[in-house]
């Protein structure tokens, strides 16, 4: 008689995993399906270009904050090297990003955006900001304070600083000011 495979031997589960099981899926399946939704229409666009996420990830930062340095941008996108420089050899080849000696050491490589990086990541960012925007229509002023405290929790409290760096977002709290919980602080 031959053994089993081990396939065979596994026994189906039929019933679903629910929040008896001490997890909260209903949000976490929020959270897939709010981030499939507010990807998609990026994605589209970036598809048209033969780039992907890693690539707005990149056109999105080096934008936010021109003069980022490499270093820095792997600090803030927490992906390899090698990702990365596979993603900038492409925007660079194609013209979305220029690489330039630093100012300040001249080892580093600060990396700017071009007019033609400039529209790709506001043409990147538009349907988004509506998608976001129509999604707070529904909210008072509390609410979305309420939104982005929640939001920020999200952020691993070691690197939330990363968002200080961003110029009139979030964490600027001379543009905005966000109430955070006691714990986090």
């Amino acid at each position: 008689m031959m053994a089993k495979k081990p396939a065979e031997q596994a026994k189906a589960i039929r019933t679903p995993l629910t929040v008896d099981d001490g997890i909260d899926f209903p949000m976490i399946e929020l959270f897939f399906f709010a981030y499939r939704d507010f990807t998609s229409d990026p994605d589209q666009l970036l598809a048209t270009y033969g780039f992907g996420r890693a690539h707005h990830r990149v056109v999105h930062f080096v934008n936010r904050i021109p003069g980022l340095t490499v270093a820095e941008l792997l600090d803030v996108l927490k992906i390899t090297k090698q990702s990365l420089a596979r993603v900038l050899k492409q925007l660079i080849d194609t013209g979305y990003i220029v690489q330039i000696q630093g100012l300040r050491d001249r080892r580093q490589r600060e990396l700017y955006p071009t007019d033609k990086g400039r529209d790709l990541a506001l043409a990147l960012a538009a349907p988004q900001s509506r998608r976001i925007a129509h999604a707070l229509t529904r909210l008072d002023a509390q609410d979305r304070k309420t939104v982005e405290t929640f939001l920020r929790s999200m952020v691993d409290p070691d690197l939330r600083a990363q968002i200080e760096q961003l110029p009139g977002g979030a964490g600027n709290v001379q543009d905005r000011a966000i109430a955070e919980p006691e714990a986090t602080r």
